[in-house]
């Protein structure tokens, strides 16, 4: 086999590829039995018809259409390893000579990865905001948590913002009441953000017993999207009343005895939030700064996936919050033109940070174990909800374990540029990524000096893992369960301690 590759644009090739015809005897045997399954000759049992009748039932032409598209495949698979390209998305195929008993040759055009090179980022200045709880935080978070322990009391007077109102609500268009648009005895606060256009209007100043119409657009229903005239009647108003912020009140609501103890917690709990956040944005921000520095042609069918995989995930969470892509847009203050906008420069800027981190990863030749994938997928699992288990089983089974690969290997892409770039704060403070994330573990001064002592080889020789780069899909499944195992002894053993104190 004999293959050229020609370069129709930095992201997109055409190869050429010429098949000896003696290559394709394989899959006209192949053929031949496939077809002689199909037809019924007179004299020969299914599957036992000699070739010649077969070219005489349906044909020489027949036949070797069946085996081209058989060969096909395999042949362009080895083509594309043998010139080492890192293709996307699916090839246009043509077959452009086929001789009986001579030659064959097709064309294949396919969108590839760019080669480029990854500029340098050893001390690449990074900015992150600063990690400084203040009174006024602390104070916002406890009146989130006071608001849980809030009490309603009726009042006698009229409603107004920040009161909770009991509600009926009826719609109506050109006279005819619109059914799944009415409901009774609904509980809503006025004020609240995101609710039925011109409902806070019509409830503010209204007392128990009076109602009131206005026109507005209903959001749901089978009537969505029409205009409508909408009818409240208020039931009862009640005012949210806080438990004070004291003693008593971080014994109801903690295991804390004062609000001192309360409130210390509340700081804490927030200054590793802002850590967490300080590191997020540190890989967010590092790529970011990366991708400044270089410029990378974009095949546009990579980007058109990109921003169809966006809005297919966006239309599925406006689905579940029950709202139209035309109420979000109204919502955030945008145009079509202006969302569309947006969301192309982020699919392209997401396609530029995989294709470095890729390039990365293949410069520095990353591997990844079968450690670091059942990690990933127990951490993946508990985001969603899942057994690790079940989830690996999934992925093994329709084929993701490569795409999973893909990913890990990005992220201890982007795990390498955060190491070596300068982050600092707003203020100036640079900061140290691993003692951040020691502080958040709760890692002790002691603990770290053993850390410390292990890697030197005082206290235990470390183990040496080789990477292989091999990935054992069972393997992911079945360490993927032991780790989730792992993780449920150690809360067992922590509740079970807890107990004891």
């Amino acid at each position: 086999m004999k293959t050229a590759v020609e370069e129709l644009t930095p992201t997109r090739v055409k190869l050429t590829i010429e098949v000896p015809f003696e290559e394709l005897k394989p899959s006209l045997d192949k053929a031949y039995k496939e077809l002689a399954k199909q037809v019924r000759l007179k004299g020969f049992r299914p599957g036992k018809a000699p070739a010649r009748l077969i070219d005489q039932y349906v044909g020489r032409g027949a036949v070797l259409q069946e085996a081209v598209n058989d060969a096909l495949p395999g042949l362009y698979g080895a083509a594309i390893e043998e010139k080492e390209l890192f293709v996307l998305g699916q090839p246009e195929v043509e077959v452009t000579k086929l001789d009986d008993g001579k030659e064959f040759e097709f064309t294949a055009e396919v969108d590839v990865r760019p080669t480029f090179e990854v500029p340098e980022y050893e001390g690449l200045p990074v900015t992150v905001d600063d990690a400084v709880v203040t009174d006024e935080e602390v104070a916002e978070t406890l009146d989130n948590l006071r608001e849980r322990f809030a009490t309603l009391t009726t009042v006698e007077r009229a409603a107004a913002e920040g009161d909770t109102a009991t509600i009926d609500l009826s719609a109506a268009i050109d006279g005819e009441t619109v059914e799944d648009a009415a409901t009774k005895g609904y509980s809503y606060e006025v004020g609240t953000e995101g609710a039925i256009e011109g409902l806070n209007e019509a409830i503010t100043g209204l007392s128990a017993g009076e109602s009131k119409t206005f026109t507005t657009t209903l959001v749901a229903g089978s009537r969505q999207g029409e205009e409508a005239e909408v009818t409240v009647t208020v039931q009862s108003v009640k005012v949210k009343e806080l438990p004070e912020a004291d003693d008593e009140f971080a014994q109801l609501a903690s295991e804390f005895d004062t609000i001192e103890e309360l409130k210390d917690d509340v700081r804490r709990r927030l200054d590793r939030q802002k850590k967490m956040n300080q590191i997020g944005q540190a890989r967010d921000k590092a790529l970011e700064a990366l991708l400044e520095k270089v410029e990378v042609p974009l095949p546009e069918s990579v980007v058109e996936s990109e921003k169809s995989r966006r809005n297919e995930q966006l239309d599925q969470q406006l689905a579940y919050a029950g709202l139209t892509r035309e109420a979000y847009l109204a919502e955030e203050e945008k145009t079509p033109e202006e969302f569309d906008a947006e969301l192309d420069e982020a699919a392209r800027k997401a396609v530029k940070g995989g294709f470095i981190l890729d390039q990365l990863a293949l410069t520095e030749e990353l591997g990844v174990e079968n450690e670091e994938l059942s990690e990933y997928v127990v951490s993946q699992a508990m985001q969603m909800n899942l057994p690790p288990q079940q989830l690996a089983q999934y992925l093994t089974e329709n084929n993701q374990i490569p795409a999973l690969v893909a990913e890990v290997l990005r992220s201890k892409a982007l795990n390498l540029i955060v190491e070596h770039v300068k982050i600092s704060d707003e203020s100036g403070n640079e900061l140290d990524l691993e003692a951040l994330r020691r502080e958040i573990n709760g890692e002790t001064a002691a603990e770290e000096a053993v850390e410390e002592a292990e890697e030197t080889g005082e206290v235990a020789e470390a183990e040496v893992v080789e990477e292989t780069g091999e990935v054992a899909e069972a393997e992911v499944v079945e360490e993927a369960g032991e780790s989730a195992e792992t993780a449920e002894a150690k809360d067992a053993e922590d509740e079970e301690g807890s107990a004891k104190a």
